[in-house]
């Protein structure tokens, strides 16, 4: 198994990130080299790849949608074959970075097998449990069970914000190591990202107007369109689970564990839930499901797709 050959991948852009952080560590800046996929052939990579930097005996090249290694279709026509060439003898002094944003790659592929056996294949997923995603982000620091609720209530579950923000506290309690609820109204800013209930609401309630500027605020956050489909097939996922398991007793603590959520949006799903039908919930939950699949089977455009499903609403 290489260490100079990796494929990471999944739908959140800032664990990716982390993941490729981590890889690359201290190397200096000049001696990175970024592609784009969807602008570049793979021959443009492979080439570099091949080529000794003028720098450095070691170079790193970064890949974006590297979407050959999934069953989507790239507007680029790629030589699959001269990847394949170059992987079966790599140059040692180069170090490859494909970064796949899809919830799967296709294991059919050869290269996929020839990574899959040669390289470092490394899945990111956000972490079900945010609680504990929190707790182990402040390390040796002291932060009660409250106060990390306070805090995903105040900040929110974008875990780029909230590492941010959890990193901001670290800095200030550099030397009381306990964190209070008054370092956390003092120090972190109250997020103010798009209440996505609200844009399911403006959705069901076919107010396309209010559905569009949502989606205009959504990617001023730099969402991208596939997690926003994601996070809207999650919050119409949650309200029916939950709408279920209220029915038959659960407690909001017994939804979350069997859920594997936070019991805050949970509970907030149950409130939100009690608005809509369980067949209501089930339609969408359906339809994003469908517009999920077509557009990693590249039938349709990721952005498209999505203004597509909000102007059919």
């Amino acid at each position: 198994m290489s260490n100079n050959l990796y494929i990471i991948y999944g739908l959140d852009s800032f664990l990716i990130d982390l993941e490729v952080k981590k890889i690359i560590g201290d190397i200096d800046p000049i001696n990175i080299v970024k592609y784009n996929l969807d602008e570049h052939l793979i021959d443009d990579v492979i080439d570099d790849a091949s080529t000794l930097s003028l720098f450095s005996p070691q170079k790193t090249i970064i890949i974006k949608n590297s979407n050959i290694f999934t069953s989507r279709k790239n507007e680029i026509e790629h030589d699959l074959k001269k990847i394949e060439k170059y992987l079966s003898n790599p140059n040692p002094d180069s170090t490859l970075i494909f970064i796949v944003e899809s919830e799967k790659l296709d294991e059919r592929k050869k290269i996929c097998k020839i990574i899959n056996k040669e390289g470092i294949v490394k899945r990111v997923e956000v972490p079900k449990n945010l609680t504990k995603f929190v707790a182990d982000s402040f390390d040796n620091y002291k932060i009660s069970l409250d106060n990390i609720n306070l805090l995903l209530d105040r900040v929110g579950s974008n875990l780029g914000i909230l590492t941010q923000e959890i990193n901001k506290l670290k800095i200030y309690k550099d030397e009381d190591l306990t964190i209070t609820k008054e370092d956390i109204l003092e120090v972190t800013s109250k997020n103010s990202q798009p209440d996505l209930f609200l844009f399911v609401d403006y959705i069901v309630n076919k107010d396309l107007e209010k559905a569009f500027d949502m989606y205009k605020e959504l990617r001023i956050f730099n969402e991208e369109p596939i997690m926003i489909i994601s996070m809207l097939a999650n919050k119409f996922r949650m309200m029916y689970q939950s709408k279920l398991l209220i029915q038959k007793g659960y407690t909001i603590s017994d939804i979350a564990t069997n859920l594997g959520s936070h019991p805050y949006p949970v509970k907030l799903a149950i409130e939100k839930g009690r608005e809509y039908s369980s067949d209501l919930l089930l339609t969408y939950i359906e339809k994003l499901a469908d517009l999920d699949f077509n557009i990693k089977s590249g039938v349709i455009d990721k952005e498209l797709g999505l203004e597509l499903f909000i102007l059919s609403i």
